[in-house]
């Protein structure tokens, strides 16, 4: 089962569709847990936890 359906694809066995909506979503979550693992680490310097 292929993960990203291509334009080109006829299949309807898929996760994920290369448009807009999928990109601007995967995206934010990156962003999202980057920023997560970020205020980790600064909290753990903060209060000395490392």
């Amino acid at each position: 089962m292929p993960i990203i359906k291509d334009e080109d694809s006829n299949t309807k066995d898929y996760l994920l569709q290369d448009d807009k909506k999928t990109r601007f979503g995967a995206t934010f979550i990156i962003l999202t847990l980057i920023i997560l693992a970020i205020a980790v680490v600064a909290s753990g310097l903060y209060f000395k936890w490392f």
